[in-house]
């Protein structure tokens, strides 16, 4: 009932809805009381007549005599109509309304809640028509809390047995009773045994007896009572919330109040001898019993709202002669509130079939995929990496450089200066040096790109020719040794001796890479290690290559695996042909995706694509098409278009994306590059446009940078940069830096603190 809500727009709305004047007035003169109700019987066969038969058919009209009971209930009560949990009970009433409503009843609705203020004042005046307004409540909890005596408190008179040494209530039992003018049904109930294995069946057979109670007539408040002096003390509340959640539903702790009794008693002492804050107290009571109910429904969003109670006679009073809690309020007026609201707003969802719109549960029961997502994800998907590295665009850039003299071999020789003599040069000679030793290494690296690029194109002509590489004993190079990967840092292990060499990784020739997933945040015995992750690129012919990378993860509890696995064919008259399926887990739940692409090189600056997808999760399937086309314009200028539509569980996503690309001077040995894209996603009637900026280059010869930006129609946006540097100046001024601010700050603290000690003295 309070979760979810904007504050700034429900108090905009509470204090706009001004009550007028006429309204508020009331008259004990009995000449103005029979004219009045002379005016409101001229009315009835003319108007009052026609507007009862449209109430009875309109949903709406339903809601403002409800708004209008409301309203009455409030006065009745005394509770302030700009109180932040009334103004919320109206938020969600005219929330609920405009959802409902057509355009032709925007109007009406938005000033039904200011006729509904006037008309309640003016039916509270005369009492006409009488309050039409009831509420079952249901009390549940262990045996000895206060059940009984709460109940007692609320009708301010002995409705039922209690007792202090023993179980009060042996059986269900209905009271009834009115408060502030309106009907009051609770239904009593025997108190739950405290949870253990022997008491289990008995509290089992109590709350099935409850169940059946109720099955005719359902409540619309049920209070969960605790005693506050006693649930923080060893007391574990989480196999009661459980039961009562598999017998009674999720559905139960939407109407749900926690009442807390004993709330004016002395409270224990904390660690430190002292008597620990009341409110504090309070807080951390609540967020223990919340935090049972979580894991019982297992949701975190549900919030329920606390009650304190103080049933003892000598508990304090006010001058009205109500009982008083130690925050100064009256909590038998703040219960009756509550179970007002709770039931005002059950009514209103009721009306306008709101019942099954949200459901508790685990995350994924009610999580489904989101269209404009998967839309994005299939525009932009990569296609499948070729073992060697290279894609298509990079082979077409080095065949054109084959045809150019290798520039680094034409290089004259230059001599390695040692430390010692690179500083005896001068700084314009250093530069020069500098700048010549930058050069050659980007030469350099054009040539082994080149290098590669022709090792494979003749491993691929041998294969054409059907010829083995023993025929070319020349040609054949050594397999390459293992490589033995860095150890990953881990956390301090509980062992005396860390085993950290089960969990070195190695690069074989046969191109798997398999590594051990670090959790850092993981508590088991096994060093934090609670995964593998496997990555592999194979050639399995002349045409066709394939690729697979995965993480698996296992707990005690959980088992979740994320993989990417991929297979292409590249037909030799220019299409490439590829298919992969991805999987992931959700929850208990896997959502797989499977994708097909083909691949078009028409022109030779131009390549065509277009493909289809298959999502499918929770037994639903979401089909989507996409077509793209690439321009390159030389070696350094790409263009990208590309639009798609994607459907699924009875929603639409529409959406394309335009992306420009410059790369820098020195590609494909240096990846500098600056990107631009726009992006336009539509999706149930929303349109969202989208602008975002990639770009990555060399801050210096040591030193690089990456800048992303984006910034949507919807006012949302992120910016990030990164930076590194092999310099070990520029780390250790960075650090420098970062601690001379921190004593800054913390400077300023102390004397901040010293001047108020003054001001104090």
């Amino acid at each position: 009932m309070t979760r979810d809500l904007r504050m700034e727009d429900m108090k905009g709305k509470s204090d706009g809805l001004a009550v007028p004047s006429h309204a508020s007035t009331t008259s004990n003169s009995s000449d103005q009381h029979d004219s009045t109700m002379q005016q409101i019987s001229d009315m009835e066969p003319s108007h009052s007549q026609h507007r009862l038969i449209e109430k009875r058919k309109d949903p709406l009209a339903k809601i403002e005599d409800l708004q209008v009971k409301f309203f009455r209930l409030l006065r009745r009560l005394g509770q302030s109509q700009e109180d932040l949990l009334v103004a919320k009970v109206l938020y969600r009433m005219h929330l609920a309304t405009l959802i409902r409503a057509g355009e032709s009843d925007l109007k009406s609705v938005n000033l039904s809640t200011e006729r509904s203020r006037a008309l309640a004042s003016q039916q509270e005046a005369l009492g006409v028509p009488q309050l039409d307004f009831s509420c079952t409540i249901l009390v549940l909890g262990k045996t000895g809390v206060g059940k009984s005596a709460t109940i007692n408190s609320i009708f301010d008179q002995a409705k039922t047995i209690t007792d202090a040494f023993g179980p009060a209530t042996n059986r269900i039992q209905e009271v009834v009773g009115t408060v502030s003018g309106f009907k009051i049904r609770v239904i009593d109930t025997p108190g739950l045994l405290p949870s253990s294995t022997s008491n289990l069946k008995k509290n089992k057979r109590i709350l099935l007896s409850i169940k059946r109670f109720i099955r005719k007539s359902p409540p619309d408040v049920v209070l969960f009572v605790e005693r506050l002096d006693l649930i923080n003390v060893g007391c574990n509340d989480f196999p009661i919330l459980k039961l009562v959640t598999e017998i009674f539903g999720t559905a139960i702790w939407f109407n749900t109040i926690f009442v807390f009794t004993h709330s004016h008693s002395a409270i224990l002492e904390g660690p430190d001898g002292h008597i620990v804050n009341h409110d504090l107290y309070v807080s951390q009571c609540t967020k223990l019993l919340q935090r049972y109910t979580h894991q019982a429904v297992s949701d975190s969003r549900l919030e329920n709202p606390i009650l304190l109670v103080e049933n003892h006679p000598l508990c304090p009073k006010n001058i009205m002669g109500e009982k008083i809690l130690p925050n100064g309020k009256v909590w038998r007026s703040q219960f009756l509130l509550f179970c007002i609201c709770t039931k005002i707003l059950a009514d209103v969802n009721s009306l306008l079939k709101f019942q099954n719109s949200v459901e508790l549960g685990p995350p994924n029961s009610a999580r489904m995929p989101s269209l404009p997502h998967l839309l994005s994800s299939l525009l932009r998907r990569h296609s499948v990496s070729h073992p060697s590295g290279m894609d298509d665009e990079i082979a077409q850039i080095l065949l054109n450089d084959m045809e150019e003299e290798d520039e680094y071999d034409e290089l004259p020789p230059i001599q390695i200066l040692k430390k010692a003599q690179f500083e005896k040069l001068s700084k314009e000679q250093k530069e020069e040096y500098l700048d010549e030793l930058d050069y050659r290494e980007t030469l350099y690296l054009k040539k082994q790109l080149k290098e590669e690029y022709s090792r494979h194109r003749e491993k691929t002509l041998l294969k054409e020719q059907n010829l083995s590489p023993t025929d070319h004993p020349d040609d054949q190079q050594e397999p390459p040794e293992p490589v033995l990967l860095p150890d990953i840092a881990v956390p301090v292990s509980f062992d005396s001796d860390c085993p950290l060499h089960r969990y070195r990784g190695l690069v074989a020739s046969d191109q798997w890479l398999a590594r051990p997933v670090l959790d850092p945040q993981g508590w088991d015995h096994d060093v934090s290690f609670d995964g593998i992750n496997l990555e592999t690129a194979m050639e399995i012919n002349k045409n066709a290559y394939a690729m697979l990378t995965g993480q698996m993860n296992k707990d005690k509890q959980n088992f979740s695996v994320q993989s990417e696995c991929a297979a292409a064919y590249v037909d030799p008259r220019g299409l490439t042909n590829s298919v992969g399926v991805d999987v992931q887990s959700v929850g208990n739940d896997t959502i797989c995706t499977i994708h097909s692409n083909t691949k078009l090189r028409n022109i030779k600056h131009n390549i065509a694509d277009c493909g289809v997808s298959v999502t499918s999760f929770a037994k639903k399937y979401y089909i989507g098409a996409k077509i793209e086309d690439t321009l390159l314009v030389g070696n350094r200028l790409k263009f990208v278009l590309n639009a798609g539509r994607i459907v699924g569980a009875g929603q639409v996503a529409y959406g394309g994306n335009f992306e420009a690309t410059l790369r820098g001077g020195d590609f494909p040995a240096r990846n500098d590059n600056v990107s631009l894209a726009m992006t336009v996603l539509s999706s149930n009637k929303e349109m969202v446009l989208s602008g975002s900026l990639q770009s990555e280059f060399r801050l210096g010869r040591n030193s690089r940078a990456s800048v992303s930006a984006n910034l949507n129609s919807r006012k949302m946006g992120k910016i990030c940069i990164k930076t590194s540097s092999s310099e070990h100046l520029q780390f250790a001024l960075v650090a420098v830096f970062t601690i001379f601010s921190g004593l800054l700050r913390t400077k300023a603290a102390d004397n901040m603190s010293k001047d108020e000690a003054m001001d104090e003295g």
